[in-house]
């Protein structure tokens, strides 16, 4: 994995799973503390915008989102009118995160799903993102499984981080996406194997999923019962940094630093 260096521009990670419920936007939202927390100016894009949702472990209240992506892809203003600064989120830190969330409203949800968006705009808006507000990372939270949307964020990425479960169907879902990634000429694709249950054993699960994938394994991630308790109030890393699973993406965020 390369580093970031002085004056280089943003460096796009497309965090996605096949299937719901991997933790993804968990993921997303703790992997965006650790960097900041390590200096970095963090960008994060909810890409998801059928099932919007990353806002909240952020604390953005819906009474305070103005403009979102989506305002940004119907042409209503430019990206950088939509994006929140949500530093504030991950606790002290040298670097900072800014949010831009997708509409939560019923008629803006469906009004995508209907009429759909020029897709190519949210490239444009990566780059213009990442330009506007200095970035050195820029995390896309993708829509789970396959669609338009997803299939550019993956083409336009410089990584691209597979969220799997221990799961067969997790397993062999995952497994069309990493070859969707291969024919979209992914050079950096890595899978990260989360909610991992006690006892189960890491070298094997690990080695099971290279066979599997033919791609690295950036992270096994325990099951964790504090985030899940934590019903999505917060980020988990903030308050738990010394927790397995705190401890695991903060190496993640390590080793995409390189």
């Amino acid at each position: 994995m390369r580093g970031v260096t002085e004056g280089s521009v943003a460096r796009t990670v497309s965090i996605h799973s096949y299937r719901g419920g991997t933790g993804k936007s968990n993921l997303v939202a703790n992997l965006a503390a650790a960097l900041a927390r390590a200096g970095q100016r963090v960008g994060v894009v909810d890409t998801d915008i059928q099932s919007p949702g990353i806002h909240v472990l952020f604390g953005l209240a819906p009474e305070r989102i103005g403009h979102t992506l989506n305002d940004f892809l119907w042409g209503v203003c430019d990206i950088a009118a939509a994006t929140y600064d949500c530093t504030a989120a991950v606790g002290p830190c040298s670097g900072s995160v800014h949010l831009v969330p997708s509409s939560i409203k019923a008629g803006d949800i469906a009004r995508i799903i209907k009429q759909g968006f020029d897709v190519g705009l949210l490239n444009d808006g990566f780059q213009q993102l990442g330009q506007a507000l200095d970035l050195d990372f820029l995390l896309v939270d993708t829509h789970p499984g396959v669609n338009e949307e997803t299939l550019l964020s993956i083409a336009v990425s410089d990584s691209l981080l597979l969220v799997v479960r221990p799961d067969r169907q997790d397993f062999q879902g995952t497994a069309v996406t990493v070859d969707l990634a291969r024919q979209l000429d992914v050079q950096d694709a890595n899978v990260v194997l989360n909610k991992v249950l006690p006892g189960m054993d890491h070298a094997a699960l690990t080695e099971r999923a290279r066979a599997a994938f033919g791609i690295p394994v950036l992270a096994v991630l325990p099951l964790c019962e504090g985030l899940l308790s934590l019903g999505s109030e917060s980020i988990f890393g903030v308050s738990m940094p010394d927790d397995p699973y705190a401890v695991g993406v903060s190496a993640m965020a390590a080793r995409l630093l390189g």
